[in-house]
């Protein structure tokens, strides 16, 4: 019996010293587009996919998402997919990982600037999309329309603003040349 319990206390000491969850990176993005509850599935639904990704939640009120990564490799691979998704967030300035700036705007001053590959699933999304670029100086006017991920922005303005406030707003968008 001695030999059993000595055994079962050392196994017990090994796998306690073993850095089991060491590398999970605890990951909490803010400012996500979520207008109604199917963004907030549509978030959960891509990063539920990513592998090494775990314990997905989203709080569509507080328009964020947290989950915990294998590592920061699989935290990158989550934002790539969400971004793939048209979405874009707040990573609190995380260096491991961040939503790559892969827009392609131009910072310049335009008239027209077509943009693509932003979730738009619903009018909520429309107005949430038109609500971010109203502030861009210059704007005058969209084309966008629910379950179209490209619209076209007119007006007198500078382009890699409102692809800024796009972003802002939790819109992962490319420009289209």
């Amino acid at each position: 019996m001695k030999k059993h319990t000595w055994l079962a206390a050392l196994a017990a000491l090994a796998f306690g010293m073993l850095p089991a969850s060491a590398a999970d990176t605890k990951v909490e993005l803010k400012q996500i587009h979520m207008c109604c509850e199917g963004c907030a599935k549509e978030v959960a639904k891509i990063l539920g996919k990513v592998e090494g990704v775990t314990g997905v939640s989203t709080d569509q009120e507080a328009t964020s998402a947290k989950f915990t990564a294998a590592d920061a490799k699989a935290a990158q691979k989550a934002l790539d997919a969400l971004a793939a998704g048209g979405f874009h967030g707040d990573t609190g300035g995380s260096k491991e990982f961040a939503f790559k700036n892969d827009s392609a705007v131009k910072s310049e001053k335009v008239k027209s600037l077509i943009v693509t590959g932003f979730h738009n699933s619903c009018g909520g999304c429309v107005k949430s999309f038109r609500d971010a670029i109203k502030d861009v100086k210059g704007v005058t006017g969209d084309n966008a329309k629910a379950k179209v991920s490209t619209a076209e922005v007119t007006g007198d303005f500078e382009a890699a603003e409102l692809v800024k406030a796009l972003e802002k707003a939790g819109f992962h968008v490319k420009v289209k040349e």
